[in-house]
């Protein structure tokens, strides 16, 4: 039953992390944008008293584009790869997330269960291969549209795949000679430690020039800005998806938020110590698990207080609906206190009558767990904090940064580390 339940549970947080969060994405989207123009957002969609800031406004977007008709042009001759186009680029960009680990191993009743979807022995080289091959998909929708802005768009999509590529292949040599592992559980538990006794030992701070590479050739890997130049809106209309309409044009929408949060996850567990806890790895955390919940009981309630008082004093608007944003205002804190007294009386519970072996690590692995989502939704924030802040690069330009500058510096670094593990083997 156990062994059930967990692959279960690995399961459901990929596939909502990959894709549950897809509204939930395009609304952080649209406030963070808007906080960046100066002007308000997406507020005005409701379920009732319920308007969740906007939220509400991301699912009804997603029921539109489910029930709008779904128009295949006349002059389309390859409907088939018309068809298939976005369904590669959305599976692709969902399964780069299968081996991405949420917590170290977890044993129950002795028996050891990997915190992953799909547990396999190909670990990051699952993630290139995925990651590599969605760009057929934009290709083939391009190609397939038999329209110029659609063809000039996959010709786009070709050249930056092979201007990123190789320099973000290099980057992950770099890591797997310094980590000495493919597996990506090994590469998390190698950041556990710490040098200089303050220091996390992440592959940020031991490989700082492979991770800005790597970084980099994420974000084109996504195709979001600065590096959307396969979609282009203000040169070639929508590019790739210029003829595509209703959930054929969601399923790329999707995709590229699946990509986004692929790529958040895997530079986490590369470069910022995935589900690690600074200065607590597992063994750590488990022989102190006591101290650890009183923490939690502690700062649980100060986090919801202040989330509420800020929620309360940013969810008003002069002169507009004040009754309906304080009844909703009154509902999510109670909602969220509810939730706060709730987690901190079963901790209570499990302080008085103890976990025991399995309720320890269980507990340690839910931590982890937490760990990781705090660090993914940190670095997807980036992702949406570059796109509105940067411009967008000319393909040409993004193929003099891939070949001139990336991909000499990630065969430098190559040098550096491999002599530097010689010299000090």
């Amino acid at each position: 039953m156990s062994t059930g339940i967990i692959i279960a549970v690995n399961i459901l947080l990929a596939v909502v992390l990959a894709v549950g969060l897809t509204p939930l994405f395009v609304w952080w989207e649209r406030r963070i944008s808007a906080f960046m123009q100066d002007r308000t957002g997406p507020n005005r969609c409701n379920i009732g008293p319920l308007r969740l800031g906007g939220l509400i406004q991301s699912f009804a977007d997603m029921l539109k584009l489910v029930f709008k008709e779904d128009f295949t042009p006349s002059h389309i001759k390859y409907k088939f790869f018309f068809t298939i186009a976005p369904a590669i680029v959305f599976l692709c960009s969902f399964l780069t997330f299968a081996t991405i680990p949420f917590a170290d191993n977890l044993v129950i009743d002795g028996k050891s269960f990997i915190m992953q979807a799909v547990p396999n022995e190909l670990g990051i080289m699952w993630f290139l291969a995925f990651a590599g091959l969605a760009i057929y998909g934009i290709i083939l929708g391009g190609y397939s549209s038999q329209n110029k802005y659609g063809l000039l768009g996959s010709i786009r999509a070709s050249a930056q795949v092979i201007s990123y590529e190789a320099a973000m292949a290099l980057a992950i040599i770099s890591m797997l000679l310094s980590y000495g592992s493919i597996h990506l559980t090994d590469m998390v538990n190698a950041q556990a430690g710490v040098f200089w006794g303050v220091v996390p030992m992440w592959g940020i701070f031991i490989q700082p020039l492979a991770a800005v590479i790597f970084i980099v050739c994420a974000f084109a890997e996504t195709n979001r800005a600065p590096f959307d130049i396969a979609e282009g809106e203000s040169e070639i209309v929508a590019g790739y998806h210029t003829e595509y309409s209703a959930m054929r044009f969601g399923l790329f929408q999707v995709g590229e938020y699946a990509a986004m949060s692929a790529s958040s996850a895997i530079i986490v567990t590369l470069f910022f110590g995935g589900y690690q806890i600074p200065w607590l790895d597992t063994q750590t955390i488990q022989s102190n698990i006591n101290y650890v919940i009183v923490a939690i009981m502690i700062l649980l309630p100060i986090k919801i207080f202040i989330f509420t008082r800020w929620m309360k004093k940013n969810n008003k608007t002069k002169g507009d609906g004040d009754l309906r944003r304080e009844k909703e205002t009154k509902i999510l804190t109670t909602a969220f206190w509810a939730i706060c007294v709730g987690i901190v009386g079963l901790l209570a519970i499990f302080l008085i009558t103890g976990l025991g072996t399995n309720g320890i690590n269980i507990v340690t692995a839910v931590l982890q767990v937490g760990t990781f989502l705090v660090k993914f939704f940190m670095m997807a924030f980036v992702y949406i904090w570059v796109r509105w802040t940067v411009l967008r690069f000319r393909y040409d330009q993004l193929q003099m940064l891939g070949w001139k500058v990336l991909l000499p510096l990630a065969l430098l670094n190559i040098v550096v580390t491999a002599t530097f593990i010689v010299v000090g083997s």
